[in-house]
């Protein structure tokens, strides 16, 4: 069963609003369009020297297995809103970027009153379809930018990467909280405890951890695995370090271990992001595009997920929230394409 829906050049005409003398991306990306075969798609994108495979997963059964809010289903199509409108230019042409389309969802889509293990049950349904057209990506030779849903896709990408590069993961991941939560049914909260449990997970780190977001028991086995982690707390409030030097060890450690790296950024880490677990103590924006720079560049970096955002979620409402969820996916896009193309 065919379980990507394309984005077609067909959506980028209707996105772009064109200009007299001007060029937007969504006329020099490329597209997956109706009746095309994946991996003939894929096949012809990487011929035309596409590196990228942007792809967008429109769920919020995961988040709500985690017991917690939904939204987390529109965070593409306000990307890609953004995103395709922004200029071709001499910084950044486009033609690198096959924009791919999104994995079917809708079925696994529960009502608000569904049981808690019927959406884990989904979510174990989801993950095997992530893992089908992640690792298509991957064996094509070209790198995914994951957009949107539950947190708990990290488990499917993880496990795509591993089967496509024969070798365990090093992850990082921009988040207030660990999601090393206990195997207890698949939920947005254990995508790693699950991929580590899977040794899809070879080594882990979390920066921006929030010390009071994490229970003892998930820290325990966050500790046992033995991951890592700079905290919120340690890093943006107390100053115990730079944002610059824990950056330059995660750089280091993930090197070290000498594993494609998965970029992992819960968009919950932002100040005030519209997401399924918004935080008013966050991280700036600018931080977190220096971040996916920074592990971009100096990283051999699998893919790119950005999860949890939730435009639904704005305190002003869905337009406002696809306009600032939409602005700020874009320029995390292009900052891991910038760190990507200046990778040694």
């Amino acid at each position: 069963m065919q379980y990507l829906l394309p984005f077609t050049s067909q959506h980028c005409r209707q996105l772009v609003t064109a200009r007299e003398g001007e060029t937007k991306l969504a006329q020099t990306v490329l597209t997956h369009d109706e009746n095309a075969v994946l991996k003939e798609t894929l096949a012809k994108a990487k011929l035309k020297g596409a590196r990228f495979a942007i792809f967008g997963i429109g769920e919020d059964i995961g988040p709500r297995a985690n017991l917690g809010r939904g939204g987390a289903t529109d965070a593409f199509e306000a990307a890609m809103a953004q995103f395709l409108n922004l200029q071709s230019n001499r910084f950044f042409d486009g033609k690198s970027c096959l924009v791919l389309g999104q994995i079917k969802t809708d079925d696994l889509q529960l009502s608000e009153e569904a049981a808690t293990q019927s959406l884990r049950a989904n979510v174990e349904q989801l993950d095997t379809r992530v893992i089908e057209i992640a690792e298509q990506v991957m064996q094509a030779g070209l790198e995914p930018i994951v957009i949107g849903g539950g947190h708990n896709n990290a488990y499917g990408l993880l496990m795509a990467a591993k089967q496509s590069h024969n070798k365990k993961v090093a992850a990082v991941n921009l988040d207030p909280h660990s999601d090393f939560r206990p195997r207890e049914g698949r939920h947005s909260g254990n995508g790693f405890s699950y991929a580590a449990a899977s040794e899809a997970l070879g080594y882990y780190h979390v920066l921006g951890m929030h010390e009071l977001k994490n229970s003892e028991e998930t820290l325990d086995q966050l500790s046992s695995f033995g991951g890592g982690w700079h905290t919120l707390q340690s890093t943006w409030i107390r100053r115990e370090v730079s944002l610059a030097s824990a950056l330059e060890e995660i750089v280091t450690k993930l090197n070290n271990s000498q594993l494609p790296v998965a970029l992992e950024l819960d968009l919950d880490a932002i100040t005030n992001m519209p997401s399924s677990a918004s935080t008013a103590a966050g991280i700036p924006l600018l931080d977190a595009l220096h971040y996916v720079y920074t592990v971009a560049r100096h990283t051999p970096c699998a893919y790119l997920h950005l999860a949890e955002a939730a435009p639904s979620c704005h305190v002003a409402g869905l337009q406002a929230g696809y306009r600032e969820t939409g602005q700020s996916i874009s320029e995390l896009i292009y900052a891991y394409i910038q760190g990507r193309g200046q990778s040694q």
